[in-house]
């Protein structure tokens, strides 16, 4: 099960019902969050949910709305007795911004660990997810994310029967264990079946709509893009500034077909995003406009149990 909320979906600076851009996923007791805009601790807070267990924080790129929320949430880790080490990822320089920010966080009672992105695509595992990075196109260097919970084949016992495998070591490698048995190693591909269709949720802001979005977002469960303006008329703006239209976020979803689509970070100007969906809908008819708290629970397929 993969948990998503989405905690802010502003753009340059909170409004009083929309606080910047922030997203957490929950899965097997470990918590990965994607940047962290001024009021992310405070939609944590109105969500209910506890910043102590975040495990990983990846940053899209280094612009205020994206990331003047750290340091605060920082000391809030620290205060709530946090001593697991924790894990920042995102492009190159994190280590030299995250400690210029740390001035005002000077001392916590847990390690940080940064991953510095340099590649155009990246892969990582961290706990129950594997993060695909990737570069987009914005005026600054900027990266896109795949999370994705992978799953391993079904356990197939006929195989493991024809194997000899005593049943005492069927868990253990159903669990992706390695075992020696009087001489003799076994692997879990020789009792699991081909690998099933795990979960991902691919999210990106601030960049023009660039193939490699699509690429990405082939096939989630769940799409997370910037759709920036939504009014006529801002189609050259949003190339001035390296953003994107609601409307070319949802041609990338209909390249991609997601399960569904969330438009997030939105321009101060952009009231009442929910007034452009009628036009976005007619490109991509899964879409949303996202409000802050908007939460979705993801769940492997029921035709698929163990």
């Amino acid at each position: 099960m993969l948990d998503i909320c989405l905690l802010g979906t502003g753009g340059m600076m909170p409004l009083p019902y929309r606080w910047l851009t922030s997203m957490m996923a929950r899965c097997d007791g470990s918590n990965l969050l994607i940047d962290c805009g001024e009021g992310t601790q405070v939609a944590l807070k109105e969500k209910g949910w506890s910043p102590k267990p975040i495990d990983v924080i990846c940053f899209t790129h280094y612009h205020a709305d994206h990331i003047s929320g750290l340091p605060g949430l920082l000391l809030t880790m620290g205060n709530a007795e946090r001593t697991e080490p924790l894990t920042l990822i995102g492009p190159k320089g994190l280590e030299r911004v995250v400690s210029a920010l740390r001035t005002i966080a000077p001392e916590l009672p847990f390690q940080l660990k940064f991953i510095e992105l340099s590649e155009a695509r990246e892969r990582l595992q961290m706990g129950p997810y594997v993060i695909d990075a990737y570069k987009v196109n914005h005026n600054v260097v900027c990266y896109g994310y795949a999370v994705s919970i992978p799953r391993k084949g079904k356990f197939d016992v006929e195989r493991a029967k024809a194997a000899e495998i005593p049943q005492r070591c069927w868990n253990r490698l159903q669990k992706g264990e390695t075992l020696e048995l009087d001489g003799r190693i076994l692997t879990p591909d020789m009792v699991l079946g081909p690998e099933r269709k795990g979960l991902k949720v691919t999210y990106c802001t601030d960049t023009r709509p660039v193939p490699v979005i699509a690429e990405y977002a082939q096939d989630a469960d769940l799409f997370i893009c910037e759709g920036m303006y939504g009014e006529d008329g801002k189609e050259a703006k949003a190339r001035e500034y390296k953003h994107m239209t609601m409307y070319e976020a949802a041609r990338l979803a209909a390249k991609a077909q997601p399960k569904e689509m969330w438009l997030t970070h939105y321009s101060p100007s952009l009231n009442r995003p929910e007034e452009f969906m009628e036009d976005v809908r007619k490109i991509f008819p899964r879409a949303k406009a996202a409000k802050d708290g908007y939460t979705l629970e993801l769940s492997f397929d029921e035709g698929e149990t163990e």
